[in-house]
C-alpha cells in the first residue's frame, strides 16, 4: 500500500492539522468561492444577506474540500510516481487513505447538511452533485481515459455559481447557466496551460492530457480557440441576458483583450513553458477579476 498509517509519535498536532488541510488542495478553493459569490451578488441585485453569503460560501468550501480529498485518495498511485506530488499527505505517508476517506465523507456530509438546513435543498443537491461529478465522471472515468478529460470534466468546477444562484433565488435562471457555461468554456485554456507546464509529469504516469497525446502545437491551437470563445461568450451577460451593466462590460473588454493576447503569445511559441505559465497565471487572474467586475456591477 502506498499510504502508511499516521504515527502520532512522529507528528505533533499542528503537523497533523496541516496534513489534513493540504489534503483539501486549499489553493484551488478561493477561485471557486469567488465564482459562487459573484453569482450570488448578481442574483440578489447586489442586496445580499450577509448570513446567507457566509453560510453558502462555507458550504461550498466544505464541498470543494471533500471533492479534493477524494481526488487525493483516488490519485494516490500517480501522486506517488510524480515528483511534483510525491510529498502530498497520502503518498508521503502522513495521512492513511482510510483516514482520508473518513475525512472526505465528513466534509461532504457537513456541506450537504449545512446547505440543506440553512440555505435550501437545491443548493445542497447541487453542491453534492459537484462532488459526485468530480469524482465519478472526471477523476474516475475521464482523467485517465481521454485527452478531452478537462473539457467535459470542467463542468464540475462550473457548478459553484449554480449553488450560489440557487442559494439566493431557489431556482436556476438563464443567467445562472450562462455563468456556468462561461466557467465551463474557460476551464480548458486554463487547465491546458498548466498541462503544458507539467506535461512530462503526466506522460510519466500515462495520464492522457492533451499535450501528452497530441503535443504542444495542437494543444495551443485548442487554447486559442477556447480563449476566443470564452471572451466572446462573456458578453452574453450584457446581451441578450442584460444581467450585468457598464462596469462588467468594461471589465470583460479589458480582461478579455489581455486573455486573447496571452493566448496569441503562447501560440507563437507553443513549446515555451514560461509562456504557458504566464497564460495559466493570467487565466486565474482573468476569472477572479471578471467575477469582481460582476460583483461591483451588481452593487453599482
Amino acid at each position: 500500500m502506498i499510504g502508511t498509517s499516521l504515527n502520532p509519535r512522529n507528528e505533533n498536532l499542528r503537523e497533523v492539522i496541516k496534513s489534513y488541510y493540504l489534503l483539501t488542495k486549499p489553493r484551488i478553493i478561493p477561485l471557486l468561492l469567488i465564482t459562487t459569490a459573484a453569482s450570488m451578488f448578481i442574483a440578489s441585485g447586489g442586496d445580499i444577506d450577509p448570513f446567507l453569503l457566509i453560510v453558502t460560501l462555507l458550504g461550498g468550501t466544505l464541498a470543494a474540500a471533500s471533492a479534493q480529498t477524494f481526488n487525493c485518495i483516488y490519485d494516490q498511485d500517480i501522486d506517488y510516481e510524480m515528483k511534483r506530488t510525491r510529498k502530498r499527505p497520502i503518498p508521503s505517508g502522513k495521512v492513511h487513505p482510510t483516514h482520508a476517506l473518513i475525512f472526505g465523507i465528513l466534509l461532504g456530509i457537513s456541506s450537504f447538511t449545512l446547505l440543506a438546513l440553512w440555505v435550501n435543498m437545491l443548493s445542497a443537491l447541487l453542491a453534492l452533485s459537484g462532488i459526485v461529478f468530480y469524482m465519478l465522471i472526471y477523476t474516475h472515468w475521464l482523467k485517465r481515459h481521454t485527452s478531452q478529460n478537462i473539457v467535459i470534466g470542467g463542468a464540475a468546477g462550473a457548478i459553484p455559481p449554480l449553488v450560489g444562484w440557487a442559494a439566493v433565488t431557489g431556482d436556476l435562471s438563464w443567467s445562472a447557466w450562462a455563468i456556468f457555461t462561461l466557467i465551463f468554456l474557460w476551464t480548458p485554456p486554463h487547465f491546458w496551460a498548466l498541462a503544458l507546464m507539467i506535461s512530462d509529469d503526466y506522460a510519466e504516469v500515462n495520464v492522457p492530457m492533451l499535450p501528452v497525446v497530441e503535443g504542444a502545437i495542437p494543444t495551443v491551437k485548442q487554447i486559442w480557440v477556447y480563449t476566443i470563445i470564452t471572451v466572446v461568450f462573456s458578453f452574453v451577460l450584457i446581451y441578450p441576458l442584460q444581467t450585468s451593466g457598464l462596469v462588467y462590460l468594461i471589465s470583460a473588454i479589458a480582461l478579455g483583450a489581455f486573455f486573447i493576447a496571452k493566448a496569441w503569445e503562447l501560440q507563437q511559441k507553443p513549446e515555451d513553458k514560461d509562456r504557458a505559465k504566464s497564460m495559466f497565471k493570467y487565466s486565474i487572474l482573468y476569472m477572479m477579476l471578471l467575477c469582481t467586475g460582476m460583483v461591483i456591477d451588481s452593487l453599482v
